[in-house]
């Protein structure tokens, strides 16, 4: 049966096992899936041996997204503009790096939230991986214009640098928090403030009732940015379906079907 894995470290809260599992019996594939805990220092060789002992793929989270760049001897087009890999396939030409992280997140505002991104405002909050991983996906569904704004300035600027010319004339631009101005139709909060129960500084007047306020975190509890989006009339939504969407297309990599996520992240919302 081949075999699969996650790869992080902390690890025992991880959502991935089950998600595949999921995955595999609604497709009909056989396949194994396992959390693995790497050491801090030694992610090469945690690869390797998973490889040894006949290892498909892996997935990897935090904090070895970097690491697995170095691990992969070739990128897709974007995973190399993620700067990051959070998907491993191993293939008779060697290991592929991928980054889905983007593709779940466009999937989860398209598809599940039924919001469409082309022709809109977009708000990014944050420049750092998680930002950065996205940015692709986003301009490659044409929205009006991309708003990267991060407290370090010079960090969203050096996206915008990237990424301008893929976007096109005037569609990308940066700016700090305190630079934000307008409503936008989109809000995608990929700061770590929620990790500390925190609110990035922006103002309230970027929401309103047509906005879809997304934040990359998720817990059994809307996040501070969520509830700060809903009072100000956004609808909102967490990183549960981003989680999964990019959980099916890894899944899509390595076993060449999409499954359908819907039934999936139902399960695990009533599961917080």
């Amino acid at each position: 049966m081949d075999r699969y894995c996650v790869f992080g470290n902390p690890i025992a809260h991880s959502k991935s096992p089950d998600i595949h599992a999921a995955f595999a019996a609604q497709t009909g594939q056989q396949l194994l899936y396992e959390k693995r805990l790497a050491p801090l220092d030694g992610f090469f060789t945690a690869v390797r041996g998973f490889m040894a002992e006949g290892g498909k793929g892996a997935n990897v989270t935090v904090p070895f997204k970097l690491e697995a760049c170095k691990v992969a001897q070739a990128l897709t087009m974007r995973a190399q503009a993620a700067g990051a890999v959070n998907t491993l396939h191993f293939t008779a030409d060697g290991i592929i790096g991928d980054n889905t992280d983007g593709a779940g997140l466009v999937a989860d505002i398209v598809d599940n939230a039924g919001t469409a991104i082309a022709g809109k405002r977009v708000l990014l909050l944050g420049a750092g991986g998680a930002a950065r991983g996205v940015v692709l996906p986003i301009l490659e569904h044409c929205p009006a214009k991309l708003l990267i704004a991060n407290r370090t300035v010079a960090t969203a600027e050096a996206l915008v640098q990237q990424f301008a010319a893929l976007g096109g004339a005037g569609v990308v631009s940066a700016c700090g928090f305190a630079g934000i101005e307008g409503e936008f139709d989109i809000v995608i909060n990929a700061t770590s403030a929620s990790l500390s129960a925190e609110l990035p500084p922006i103002p309230a007047g970027v929401f309103g009732p047509a906005t879809l306020a997304l934040d990359m975190m998720y817990g059994k509890e809307p996040t501070v940015f969520m509830r700060f989006a809903a009072a100000h009339g956004a609808r909102t939504r967490d990183g549960l379906g981003m989680l999964v969407q990019q959980a099916a297309e890894a899944f899509a990599v390595w076993r060449g079907v999409r499954p359908d996520t819907a039934a999936v992240l139902a399960q695990l919302r009533a599961a917080l």
